[in-house]
């Protein structure tokens, strides 16, 4: 349903996500997958949500994917940070840009006050903008609140934690590893783990990685084959398995790990996901790179 969805988005048939995210509204995790998947689908014609919005202001569904849609659109055209000095122009229309989310994002928690969505969407707004940790940590309680163990919101909540963001190592790694002690079996929380590490080495390696090894180390891996062991997918996978899948593929393969990536990334069934592969580039190009090498068939 949500690739059929997809598909229409991309030809500019949005009427067709209507139904695909009001069938969401009792599954947050779900929500908030489709969410994703549907801004990034509209990213560059938002206004073709506001016509919808002027047929339906009172539609949380359509507020909510005008806003996620403005925060997509936003990172899309967000200047390189080394070169900001001489693209000043293109940073006002990013941060403009992301600015803009607020109000849609706002109107979608006032007429669907339970919904965790909303706030989520805002944690990946404000990382881009200049704001206190108070108000990042505001709009995480917000969010967690609301559902304690959504992995949209645990996720953003590393990336905020993390040195590139205003966070330190040391609380980033202390909440990926609560977030993993505290999941269940079945959920993909433990994920967090490699997460982390990607948020780790982009930041604190930048500039020394040359090749795999410089990304997992031993005692690195170590952590990683933990976090791997103490998650099973279960019968009914989580809305994130897939993403799941790529987070530990991802790292297994930067380990020179070929088993478990390939374990790993045969589950993901030729779905790449935005994290972690955008760490290494275009993550299309880098999920396809890393499944040929590996000997797996992504066609």
């Amino acid at each position: 349903m949500l690739d059929r969805a997809v598909d229409a988005v991309h030809e500019r048939r949005l009427r067709a996500a209507v139904p695909v995210l009001a069938g969401s509204r009792a599954d947050p995790e779900l929500r908030s997958l489709r969410v994703e998947a549907l801004a990034k689908a509209a990213a560059g014609g938002s206004q073709g949500i506001e016509a919808l919005l002027a047929e339906d202001p009172r539609n949380p569904d359509l507020w909510l994917w005008l806003g996620r849609t403005r925060v997509e659109e936003a990172w899309r055209i967000r200047p390189d940070a080394r070169a900001r000095s001489v693209q000043a122009a293109g940073y006002t229309a990013y941060t403009r840009r992301l600015k803009s989310a607020h109000d849609p994002l706002l109107r979608a928690a006032e007429l669907f006050p339970d919904d965790p969505v909303p706030w989520e969407s805002m944690m990946w707004m404000v990382l881009g903008l200049d704001v206190g940790r108070e108000e990042k940590d505001a709009l995480w309680m917000q969010a967690y609140r609301r559902w304690p163990t959504s992995y949209g919101a645990h996720a953003a909540r590393v990336v905020t934690l993390s040195p590139q963001w205003g966070g330190t190592t040391e609380e980033m790694f202390d909440f990926a590893r609560i977030g993993m002690s505290s999941a269940s079996l079945e959920d993909p929380r433990a994920a967090l783990i490699p997460l982390a590490y990607f948020e780790y080495f982009v930041q604190e390696r930048s500039g020394i990685i040359r090749g795999h090894s410089s990304w997992f180390g031993s005692e690195e891996c170590r952590e990683v084959e933990t976090a791997a062991r103490g998650w099973f997918e279960g019968h009914a996978p989580h809305p994130r398995t897939i993403e799941a899948h790529n987070m530990f593929g991802a790292a297994f393969y930067l380990a020179d790990a070929r088993r478990p990536a390939r374990q790993h990334l045969i589950r993901t069934y030729g779905r790449p996901s935005g994290l972690p592969w955008r760490y290494l580039g275009d993550e299309t190009d880098q999920y396809v790179k890393a499944c040929r090498n590996l000997n797996l068939d992504v066609s």
